[in-house]
């Protein structure tokens, strides 16, 4: 049995050069005649320079929406996702349809849980299609309408729960050269680790851009807490600190203050734990280089998601199920007592609270409403003898009573007759 395709998401800021990316790995792919399953969700983009398998632009037109919801760029972007998103179900069908032609392995998590896989159920037909090994996903250029979107984990969280699934996390590496760009991108790449949950790359793209191709600053300053340092004082005695970027523009005056080198000093020391669970890889989109380096980071973190992300995925899949099972018996067990089904809840007509007037014409019908109560009402004592004797029994002694009063008129006319006959 062949290995799951792995998911690669690519994500990072705009212009960090995703879809110049995207294609650069996806003709390498194709030129190694291992051609990826393609996915574009960026409803706003006009061209891409690849072939999409699925994309979103086909389902949903972003100009509408802005224009039926009364939307800026964002909002239509976030919108169109969310529309997307509602058929997650078809687009999870289509992958694993090529994923695995001739049925889900009986190990997968999909083939365990049976939400998503229909194919699951019924074994399909021997299929010659040859599986996808690697399924390619461009998002938006808006990072936070992504990433931090209901949406977006959505969208993760399915592809996590069926294929082994990796974020690769774009960074303009000539525009992270100040040590304050470099830190942001860190801290960004923090809270997509923590918020999406899934294996990590960092990918530092245009090192084709740098000088002289050399990103290996970029990788020093993670590994080398005193190589920061020495850059960051650097920066501040040449009085470019938070203004200089790509290793080689002028100095910049007033670029940063006192506190922020304080600030990336302690940061520093305190990512450095967060660095060592980290891959990462220099490419340059424009000519091709490094991305073997990147293919194989992909792999190692394929290994990663298999041995340490997929069991908390499973547990996290087993207590959201848990939770929704409870909470489903509590709504039928509220259901159930509001309906009072067994009848233990009837109350008696005296336990009641006396309803208390406020006015004298409201005591006046009140005192109205209780002669009424004391008046004997015909129905209820037929109803009561309905409850006691049956509805056979009263049809019975109704024609009993009906015998005995023709019995007693012809015993009556025989008297009468009689006595006539004594008269004469």
């Amino acid at each position: 049995m062949s290995k799951p395709p792995v998911a690669i998401v690519c994500v990072g800021m705009a212009g960090s050069g995703k879809t110049t990316f995207m294609q650069r790995i996806n003709s390498h792919l194709y030129g190694q005649k291992d051609p990826p399953y393609v996915m574009n969700l960026d409803p706003a983009v006009r061209n891409v320079p690849f072939d999409s398998n699925i994309d979103i632009r086909d389902s949903v037109n972003y100009k509408e929406v802005m224009k039926q919801y009364n939307l800026g760029p964002n909002g239509g972007i976030l919108t169109s996702l969310n529309l997307f998103t509602t058929k997650i179900d078809q687009i999870l069908g289509l992958l694993e349809k090529r994923a695995y032609p001739n049925g889900p392995p009986e190990s997968s998590f999909t083939a365990k849980s049976g939400e998503h896989s229909s194919s699951a159920v019924t074994a399909p037909t021997p299929s010659t299609t040859k599986p996808i090994s690697r399924i390619l996903v461009d998002t938006p250029g808006q990072i936070e309408v992504f990433v931090w979107s209901a949406s977006g984990d959505i969208l993760l969280s399915s592809l996590a729960s069926s294929f082994p699934t990796v974020i690769a996390y774009i960074i303009d590496t000539p525009r992270s050269g100040s040590t304050s760009t470099f830190m942001s991108n860190m801290l960004y790449a923090i809270s997509i680790l923590y918020k999406t949950k899934l294996p990590l790359i960092l990918v530092f793209n245009k090192i084709d851009a740098c000088k002289d191709g050399d990103w290996s600053w970029a990788e020093k300053w993670m590994t080398d807490f005193e190589a920061f340092q020495e850059a960051l004082q650097k920066e501040q005695e040449s009085g470019s600190f938070g203004g200089a970027e790509g290793g080689d523009t002028g100095p910049v005056y007033g670029g940063g203050s006192g506190y922020m080198g304080s600030l990336l000093n302690s940061m520093s020391l305190v990512l450095e734990e967060f660095y060592s669970h980290l891959k990462v890889c220099g490419v340059s989109a424009m000519t091709g280089a490094g991305v073997e380096g990147f293919f194989e980071a992909v792999e190692e973190k394929r290994r990663e998601f298999e041995n340490d992300y997929r069991p908390e995925l499973e547990k996290r899949w087993k207590e959201r199920e848990q939770v929704k099972e409870e909470r489903r018996e509590k709504e039928l067990g509220r259901l159930m007592k509001d309906m009072d089904v067994s009848g233990s809840r009837q109350k008696p007509l005296g336990g009641r609270k006396k309803y208390q007037p406020e006015t004298v014409s409201d005591a006046e019908d009140q005192n109205s409403e209780d002669e009424d109560d004391l008046m004997p009402d015909d129905d209820d004592d037929e109803d009561a003898d309905g409850n006691d004797d049956g509805l056979k029994a009263r049809y019975e002694r109704a024609l009993q009573d009906g015998r005995g009063n023709e019995e007693g008129e012809d015993m009556s006319f025989a008297r009468y007759v009689a006595q006539a006959n004594l008269n004469r």
